[in-house]
């Protein structure tokens, strides 16, 4: 896991536990706004990693064919 998605994912949880404790409906959707947002970079973060990995064992097996 990056250090990326792991801050991605950090800053989710904190937004979650916001709106937890939020006693103000504006600041609650607020938080949660955010906690989407973060979880959205989050995913797409986690999608890339996938790719790259994917791109790096190619890499490797055309090498190994030459």
């Amino acid at each position: 896991m990056s250090l990326t998605l792991d801050f991605y994912l950090a800053r989710a949880a904190e937004s979650a536990a916001e709106a937890t404790a939020a006693t103000l409906d504006n600041v609650r959707e607020r938080a949660l706004r955010s906690e989407a947002a973060w979880r959205e970079m989050a995913g797409r973060q986690s999608r890339i990693n996938t790719q790259r990995e994917i791109a790096a064992r190619q890499r490797e097996e055309r090498v190994e064919v030459n």
